[in-house]
């Protein structure tokens, strides 16, 4: 079954305002609140969304479904999201559009290496960055007929998207800190906080994982992000 034959109707043409009409974009996300920023894109674009949040689900999303846009996180709670976008470039019947996502920019080489046809650097944010980076990689039956204007829109999703991945992180803290939760850890509140400009808990992540990459103990940096978690998540009580 194709989502894109299923959603693109005569109807459903692209056009210079909705210009991802007809399109499907499986979001392969654990950040609730990166997730909402791409919905909030699909959204204004045309373009349907569906959504997992693990390598797991977008497997069994993969194995039913053929989107034309895939957007995969490189850092996944059960593995790597590059891995996967080895598996669907070398799929038989390939996505048209594969691309990476990350709050670490030193990754996009290694996944244009993997088979990504490109990468979006976290926070994303930009209306007209988004559509371009679609559009400039599907074939030309897919582009908007006439010229389009670029509209330099911005989304912000909603903070309470924000809480939901603070308290993803507080339900990992709670677990026996081993190596393999700590890298996790400090790479998903490492993306969260760029795409919701926390400076503070960025750089809190950023030392967690330099300790890590150094082979020091990483406990008293998740006994630090543990307590920021905590300070975010008392904002509920406020809202």
């Amino acid at each position: 079954m194709d989502d894109s034959e299923l959603f693109s109707a005569a109807h459903r043409l692209p056009s210079a305002r909705r210009p991802l009409l007809g399109l499907t974009v499986l979001v392969i996300e654990d950040s609730r609140y990166a997730c909402e920023a791409l919905r909030l894109l699909c959204l204004r674009s045309g373009a349907r969304i569906r959504r997992a949040d693990c390598l797991k689900s977008a497997r069994r999303h993969l194995q039913v479904y053929s989107p034309s846009v895939v957007i995969a996180d490189a850092g996944l709670p059960d593995g790597s999201g590059l891995d996967l976008i080895r598996e669907m470039n070398q799929a038989n019947q390939r996505v048209r559009v594969i691309l990476a996502i990350s709050g670490d920019e030193n990754l996009e080489q290694e996944a244009m290496e993997a088979g990504a046809d490109g990468f979006l650097a976290k926070p994303i944010t930009s209306l007209a960055a988004f559509q371009n980076a679609i559009l400039s990689r599907l074939p030309s039956e897919n582009q908007p007929s006439g010229p389009r204007e670029l509209k330099d829109e911005t989304i912000e999703p909603d903070p309470i998207a924000f809480l939901d991945d603070m308290a993803h992180a507080a339900d990992v803290l709670n677990d026996p800190e081993e190596g393999a939760t700590l890298d996790y850890l400090a790479q998903f509140l490492s993306g969260v906080a760029k795409s919701a400009g926390d400076s503070s808990l960025a750089k809190a992540a950023a030392d967690l994982a330099e300790a890590r990459s150094l082979g020091r103990p990483g406990k008293n940096c998740a006994q630090m992000l543990s307590g920021l978690v905590q300070e975010r998540l008392e904002r509920r009580v406020a809202i």
